[in-house]
Parts: C-alpha cells; sequence; structure tokens
C-alpha cells in the first residue's frame, strides 16, 4: 500500500471556500483523526460551527476531561496482596485486565484525550511484562492522560521517574556503582531527537551518570526513591556543559541545547500520526517553531496542526491506515452503537488479538504503525473482528443497528440510497468505482425479494434490517477502502 503525500494546503488556517468547503467529508475527517470516529449528531453538530471553533471546542474537551476514576488498588504494593507470589499474581492478572477494559471503555467515550493517550503510549513505552505491578501501571497511563496535552518538557522529566520506566529501562539499576545507559540513549533516540540526532555515545555515557540514584526499591510494587549515597557526584560532560549534573539538569540542558532537534522530531512524529504516514518538511517547521515559541506547550501545536488548511487539504483525508484500537473502537463510535460490559471486553479482547496489545508494545520502539498493519494475518483478522461484533450485535441490540441507519437514510425505500449514505459515513473517501457500490448495494438487500424494493415496500422498519445492516458492515470491514481514516 503506497501513499503518497501531495497535499499543497499551507499551515495557514482554514478558511472554507469554494473549492475547499466544511462539509460532511471534512467533519467526519476532523472526527477521525482527533478520536475515533464521530456519529451523525456530531457531524450536523459540526456543520453549524466553524471549523476553527470546533476544534478549539475538541482539544478544549480533552484538556479539561475528568481523568479515569482510580482503582482501589492504586497505590497498592505487594504487602497488600496478602504477602505471597500467589496472591499477587491472582489478582494482579485482573488488575491488568480490569485496567485495559477501562481504557477501551475511555476510547469508547472520551475521544480525543485517549486517542493522545495512546500515541504517547507508543512514544514513551513501557512494558507491563516488565514492571509486573498494577500500581505502576495506573501510574503511568495516570501521566499519559495528564500529560496528553500538557507541557512536554515536564512530560519528559515526569515519565522518566515513573516506576514503570525506571524498571523498564533500567534506571532502577543505574547507580554509581555500576552505571546503566539504557535510559539515557532511548531519551535521546526515541523520546526527544531522534536516532544519531546530534549526539554522542559519550553524551550517552555521561547523561547515564547524570541520572543515577534512584535505586530506592524496597518493596515490590511500591514507589522508587532516590538514594543520594548511589548518585555519581562527579562533573559530567552533557553537549558541551560541564557539572555535578543530576537528573532535573539532564532535562534542562536537553531542552535548552537541543531545541531544534526536539522540536523537529517530535512535531515530524505528530505529523506522520495525525496528518499524513509520508511526512511534510516545510508544515513540521512551521509546527516545530510554534512548540519551541510555546515553551513545548503541545496544546499549541495541535490548535495549528488541525486548523490548517493543509489538514483538510484533500489529499489528506483517508491516507492513515487505522491501527487496532481505530478500527474495533470505529466499528462503534461512527455508528453511534450502544455498548455493554461484554461488548466492551469483547473490543478489548479483539485489539489484543489484532496486534495491540495495551500495556505491552511489541518493543521499545513501539509498535511501527500505519502501512505495518496489514498483512495477510492481520487483515484477516479484521474481518474475524468484525464478524464477531456485528454478531454481538445483532444478538443482543439489533435495533442499534438499524437506529444507525435510519439517522443516515430516515424512511428511504432505495436500497441504493441507503447504502450509499452508510458507505459514504464510514469510509472516508467512499469507494473507487460505481461497480463497488453496486456490490454493495447487493448485498444489503439480501434475501428480500426483489419486487418489494421496485414497489417501494420496503424500509428500515423491515424486520430483515438489522440483518442486512450487519451485513452490509460486514462487507466494508473486508474493502480496503475501509482500512484506512
Amino acid at each position: 500500500m503506497v501513499v503518497i503525500n501531495c497535499a499543497t494546503g499551507t499551515i495557514d488556517e482554514y478558511v472554507p471556500s469554494a473549492e475547499r468547503p466544511w462539509n460532511e467529508t471534512r467533519a467526519k475527517h476532523l472526527y477521525r483523526r482527533l478520536g475515533f470516529g464521530g456519529n451523525q449528531a456530531q457531524i450536523e453538530a459540526a456543520l453549524s460551527q466553524s471549523p476553527t471553533d470546533l476544534v478549539d471546542a475538541l482539544i478544549d474537551e480533552a484538556i479539561t476531561m475528568p481523568f479515569t476514576d482510580e482503582p482501589e488498588w492504586a497505590n497498592w504494593t505487594f504487602a497488600d496482596y496478602g504477602g505471597t507470589q500467589e496472591a499477587f499474581f491472582e489478582q494482579q492478572s485482573e488488575q491488568f485486565v480490569e485496567w485495559v477494559i477501562a481504557w477501551v471503555k475511555d476510547m469508547h467515550d472520551k475521544g480525543f484525550r485517549e486517542k493522545l493517550s495512546l500515541f504517547w503510549h507508543n512514544h514513551f513505552v513501557t512494558r507491563a511484562e516488565a514492571y509486573i505491578c498494577p500500581s505502576h501501571m495506573f501510574r503511568y497511563h495516570r501521566l499519559l492522560q495528564q500529560y496528553a496535552l500538557g507541557n512536554f518538557k515536564e512530560f519528559v522529566s515526569e515519565i522518566g521517574l515513573t516506576p514503570a520506566m525506571l524498571v523498564f529501562l533500567n534506571g532502577v539499576e543505574n547507580s554509581y556503582v555500576s552505571p546503566n545507559e539504557n535510559y539515557a540513549r532511548e531519551l535521546y533516540e526515541l523520546f526527544t531527537m531522534g536516532q544519531d540526532n546530534n549526539y554522542t555515545q559519550t553524551d550517552i555515557e555521561e547523561t547515564a551518570r547524570a541520572l543515577t540514584g534512584w535505586n530506592g526499591y524496597f518493596e515490590f510494587c511500591d514507589d522508587i526513591e532516590f538514594l543520594p549515597l548511589l548518585h555519581d557526584t562527579n562533573d559530567k560532560t552533557i553537549f558541551g556543559e560541564t557539572g555535578n549534573w543530576g537528573y532535573d539538569d539532564v532535562i534542562n540542558i536537553l531542552f535548552e541545547q537541543r531545541q531544534m532537534e526536539i522540536s523537529t522530531f517530535i512535531c515530524d512524529k505528530l505529523y506522520r500520526n495525525f496528518v499524513h504516514p509520508d511526512g511534510s518538511e516545510e508544515i513540521v517547521t512551521e509546527l516545530a517553531a510554534t512548540f519551541r515559541d510555546n515553551n513545548w506547550e503541545l496544546a499549541p501545536v495541535f490548535r495549528q496542526m488541525f486548523k490548517s488548511e493543509h489538514f483538510f487539504d484533500d489529499y489528506i483525508i483517508g491516507t492513515l491506515v487505522k491501527n487496532p484500537a481505530d478500527f474495533v473502537i470505529g466499528m462503534f463510535k461512527p455508528c453511534n452503537f450502544e455498548t455493554n460490559d461484554g461488548l466492551l471486553e469483547i473490543s478489548a479482547y479483539l485489539i489484543y488479538g489484532l496486534g495491540q496489545e495495551l500495556f505491552n508494545p511489541v518493543d521499545v520502539a513501539g509498535w511501527p504503525g500505519n502501512r505495518t498493519w496489514i498483512n495477510g494475518t492481520t487483515l484477516t483478522g479484521r474481518w474475524q473482528s468484525a464478524d464477531l461484533v456485528l454478531g454481538t450485535l445483532f444478538q443482543e441490540l439489533p435495533q442499534t443497528l438499524v437506529d444507525f441507519a435510519w439517522t443516515l437514510a430516515g424512511d428511504a425505500t432505495d436500497p441504493a440510497f441507503v447504502t450509499q449514505k452508510i458507505i459514504d459515513h464510514l469510509v472516508p473517501n467512499g469507494l473507487n468505482t460505481p461497480d463497488a457500490y453496486d456490490t454493495a448495494t447487493e448485498v444489503f438487500k439480501w434475501e428480500v425479494p426483489q419486487n418489494y424494493y421496485d414497489l417501494e415496500l420496503w424500509n428500515l422498519n423491515w424486520e430483515t434490517a438489522p440483518a442486512q445492516v450487519a451485513l452490509l458492515l460486514q462487507h466494508l470491514s473486508r474493502l480496503p477502502e475501509f482500512q484506512l481514516q
């Protein structure tokens, strides 16, 4: 799958025009990128606002949104589990599952903030298989929510001291006696500047020495404390600056001495994940300047990016491949389908089954993303996932299937019209040929005799309608166009 960035729009604020109208296509595009899709009521409401006001509203909502309710085990240490390994591992596994499902529910309910949390999870990677403790998972996840649109410099500083990160990248083993370079290397290579981007092996070694001392892990699953006796108090030279540097000094020197590298690397990553996978040097340069000028605040960067005429360019729409969470949650959100506990559990299971195990990215670099999500195995997995979701909806909540179609087509009697409305709501750029629409219409018509359509006797009130909608959605889920957002 090859997608070339042909967008010509600039970073200037998008002003609707005859050539680029503010319409349903662009409103749906915005909701796909700033969440997991918008239902028809949201799209209609969007068109009553200016696109810039809507972007501000969605970002403001994400900033002020309450965090996921704290679980009772948020601060548990090993002792709280009863003090035995057997008791710990039995409850630990249940708590991990509980929190994964809670996050999936948030993805259903909280849109952009949780899409950002997922992005940052894949940026500041930790793996629960390494740190094991549910309390560490909770604290790490809370930071992803807290700083999703916050100050990036503070985000970097805070994330490095979470127990999850200290354990995963061996910071808890990094002492004056035995320095460990793992976190220092990833701080530069993955978290702030990118690979081989104006730092040296010596910078990594000296930074590791400055980060020593976070070794006080006295009780399993407890906080990790700073131990001055295990901190290297000798001078270190980082990016040409020499002194008795510690943790805070590393962050300050990094963000003072490598502003261009950080701003460009992060804004390029934001662009490739939220706008177009092939990047744009011109747009990234503008975003990076905004990032620096706003003292590392993320919200102004997102506002500029999502308000730009470039973002609303025709050649940007439908160019990103859905990740598993996008695919699964995207089966529900644009359709405004009802959910229940069983469907939330199914959603979490399917996201995992499609290769996106929440809290356990594939490695320290995270999931490669975009085109790598699609291969022969994962594509058939998506088909099976859609079958399971739609089958469950048909069995348990059939009316929600009809309600979705009705919001788009009302009491229409023409199956081709209903089919096109559903396709155009769910597929960013529609289907490629008239024949593809005809095929989809035949799927939707199902076993209803043709004369009922010819005589305009059929509509969505028929008892066959839930099955017809489910069959059409099943068909669409198998199409290449449906894998895009």
